[in-house]
């Protein structure tokens, strides 16, 4: 069996100038990349997955964008799979699942953008699907959200997601202890 690294949703759009810009998405994205790098190097399985919002009111990631495309500092390689995705959940209507069982995996290490929504409702599902997961929080970033009139900063926002996640979903650490591990 295998442990496959699943990057979520790091793209353009995220960034600073992009659309919908989170908080520390360029730290993310280094973080992003050393695991990238690691997994490249152990010949692990790899599966980049990239949100496309085809609505015509979409406010971002459009088809034909710049914003939409993945970052170049987590870009794929070779013959690295792309799973393209319309819904928060990376299982929804996309052939992860079946990526992952040609893969061989039963564990993955995730990362990505948003810590808030796709990474959090990819990582429930995966466990659901019967994955082990880790999730590597220092390559994962969020926006910033208001609630009740409130803007709650995102950093606070990342972090109650990845203490949900922690307690009871998957095993949350920073990267460099994800990578030791390989």
């Amino acid at each position: 069996m295998a442990t496959a690294l699943v990057i979520i949703d790091i793209q353009n759009d995220y960034f600073p100038g992009g659309a919908h810009p989170l908080v520390g998405p360029v730290a993310a994205a280094e973080r992003a990349r050393e695991l990238l790098e690691a997994f490249r190097a152990a010949g692990q399985p790899i599966v980049h997955v990239q949100h496309v919002w085809d609505a015509p009111d979409a406010p971002f990631m459009r088809p034909g964008t710049a914003g939409v495309e993945i970052h170049p500092l987590v870009a794929p390689r070779g013959d690295e799979p792309v799973i393209t995705k319309d819904d928060p959940n990376a299982f929804v209507s996309t052939g992860l699942d079946a990526q992952l069982e040609q893969f061989d995996a039963d564990a993955l290490v995730v990362c990505g953008m948003m810590s808030s929504m796709c990474v959090d409702s990819t990582v429930r599902s995966a466990v659901e699907h019967g994955y082990t997961v880790t999730v590597a929080h220092d390559a994962c970033a969020a926006p910033d959200l208001e609630f009740g009139g409130e803007v709650i900063p995102g950093a606070t926002v990342h972090a109650a997601f990845m203490a949900g996640l922690a307690d009871g979903y998957a095993e949350v650490v920073p990267a460099a202890q994800a990578i030791a591990a390989l």
